[in-house]
């Protein structure tokens, strides 16, 4: 950017608040929350939702648990209107559940959303007008006594209007731009309004105070919620409502800041969804409530869901990162935090307490309807242990610690061959091309145990094998004994076939995914220059995997020299 840009621009000025007591404060219960996704949401849309959109929306936003949803700007447009009145004579708004109408002060926008929720049990007339100094300056050229006057005059054709109807009707006052005006104005014709409008404190009205802009950091914001409710009369009548905007990207700070401030109450809308860079996001504030114990009073136990109703009436995307949401947040590509991941989870497992402490998740994926399955991927930045972890959970396959570090370089050439992320089959069909059907120089035609003698001291026990295997193409009959099929067999490769090797380490297990009839044999060898050498065997006989492990050993070790 060039230096004398930066003359255009000057900071936005502090709060006088020396004794202000939010940053000591904590968030310890919900708000009420309004969702906005049918008005602010909708209005910021560049093809704006059809009826059966909205209503999709709306039946989505009522099983999330939202109470109060602002259903539109019915004196805006003729859709908005309507949806208001399908809701209405559908009898489709669930009991506790209160519908939202936005209007300016002006007499027919205030008759005509009067006339859309005619008939519903209660609704929220939601009335607003610009305070700030820049439209009263630039926009409109009035004072603040203009001002005030016309905020006036539109609560009082509300209230007139309330008393002409069946509905049971709250009253709601939003200063456009609040994070623009001097607070002291703010606070005088908020007052105002609640004059005309005599809440008390078992009928409170809403004073919404939205950062329609957001202009300062979140702090600031912090600030003027302080400030106002401190200085404002009858607190106990009004519920303090934070709208706030994410013009600096701040948005979810500046509400979680504000509500420490003492606010009661919070309009957004899921993902951000809004005009210009979007409104604060309801799913990130609430789950970030859920990640410290908080109940949030929404459920986003089926965050798939949500995500895809949401994608399909709104034509837009959840960003793959999306806080909570997103395709790849339960996902880690870096070795060293799949291996923090895949420790974790273990203990997690391990432990009674049910406290959930994973590196790198701050919640548990299952209680947003997501699965471990999709945490660990695997790409050139992945490790051993995420390969380990993918060849467990994925395929059953749990590799020995001393040879996940060996398959993690197989996996990373193939992905640095590749040029981003594996596919899970391709993991799989890797290890079995480099384990299970790897028969280069050995291959076993037949393998038999002839006689076997088991005492009860082990050293006395004997077994006679026989195999027959095709070496360099040529049949090779291995026939000794040992004392267990295992070690005979290694004593007649050693004899009949000339192979010079010492067995190190041996791990079996049952294979827990697929077909649990088969077993799983690992094998490290020791070659005569003193280099390990692990082997992978797969069969329904126990003992002819661990024979196909040891096979699967020499093989990668063979063709390794031979390819140098």
């Amino acid at each position: 950017m060039q230096k004398e840009a930066l003359k255009k621009y000057r900071p936005y000025p502090q709060v006088h608040l020396p004794d202000r007591t939010w940053p000591d404060k904590a968030i310890t219960k919900a708000p009420a929350w309004c969702s906005v996704d049918l008005r602010d949401g909708n209005q910021a849309l560049i093809q704006p939702m059809n009826l059966e959109e909205k209503l999709d929306m709306f039946h989505l936003l009522v099983e999330v648990g939202f109470k109060e949803i602002e259903v539109g700007f019915p004196s805006a447009s003729q859709v908005e209107f309507d949806f208001s009145r399908l809701l209405i004579e559908r009898d489709l708004i669930p009991e506790g559940v209160v519908i939202q109408a936005l209007t300016q002060a002006r007499e027919h926008l205030i008759k005509k959303t009067f006339d859309s929720f005619a008939g519903a049990r209660e609704a929220v007339v939601h009335l607003y007008n610009s305070t700030s100094t820049l439209q009263r300056e630039v926009v409109f050229r009035m004072g603040r006594r203009e001002i005030i006057d016309l905020a006036i005059k539109g609560a009082q054709l509300i209230k007139e209007e309330a008393t002409c109807t069946q509905t049971d009707v709250r009253y709601e006052y939003s200063p456009e731009s609040f994070t623009g005006t001097e607070l002291d104005f703010a606070l005088e014709i908020c007052e105002a309004v609640m004059d005309v409008w005599e809440p008390t404190p078992e009928r409170p009205v809403i004073i919404n105070l939205p950062a329609t802009v957001e202009m300062a950091t979140p702090n600031i914001y912090a600030d003027q919620i302080e400030w106002f409710i401190r200085h404002m009369k009858s607190r106990d009548c009004a519920q303090i409502s934070l709208h706030a905007h994410n013009d600096r990207g701040s948005a979810i700070a500046a509400t979680e800041l504000a509500l420490m401030a003492g606010a009661d109450r919070v309009e957004g809308t899921l993902f951000g969804n809004g005009k210009r860079t979007g409104n604060v996001d309801l799913l990130t504030l609430a789950l970030n409530m859920f990640s410290q114990g908080i109940d949030p009073g929404l459920d986003f136990s089926n965050i798939n869901r949500v995500v895809n109703v949401y994608q399909r009436c709104t034509r837009l995307t959840v960003h793959p990162r999306h806080p909570y949401a997103g395709e790849l947040v339960y996902t880690a590509f870096s070795g060293s935090h799949q291996d923090a991941i895949n420790k974790g989870m273990d203990q997690v497992d391990k432990h009674e307490d049910g406290i959930w402490a994973v590196p790198y998740l701050p919640i548990d994926p299952r209680d947003v309807g997501r699965s471990y399955e999709s945490i660990i991927r695997i790409n050139s930045q992945s490790g051993k242990g995420g390969t380990a972890y993918i060849m467990d959970k994925e395929f059953g396959f749990k590799l020995p610690r001393e040879m996940q570090a060996g398959f993690g370089r197989v996996i990373q050439e193939e992905t640095d061959k590749a040029g981003g992320e594996l596919p899970l089959k391709v993991v799989m069909h890797t290890f079995e091309k480099e384990y299970l059907l790897n028969e280069g120089c050995y291959k076993l035609q037949s393998f038999n145990v002839l006689k076997r003698h088991i005492d009860q001291n082990e050293e006395l026990s004997t077994a006679d094998v026989e195999a027959v295997l095709i070496v360099d193409g040529k049949e090779v009959i291995v026939k000794e004994t040992g004392n267990g099929p295992m070690d005979a067999f290694c004593n007649g490769l050693k004899k009949d076939a000339g192979l010079k090797f010492s067995l190190h380490s041996y791990h079996e297990h049952a294979l827990t995914r697929g077909s649990s009839s088969r077993a799983v044999a690992y094998i490290e060898i020791i070659n005569e220059r003193q280099e390990s050498w692990w082997g992978a065997g797969l069969d329904t006989d126990i003992i002819i995997a661990s024979i196909k492990a040891l096979l699967s050993a020499l093989n990668r070790n063979c063709l390794y020299y031979r390819g140098h």
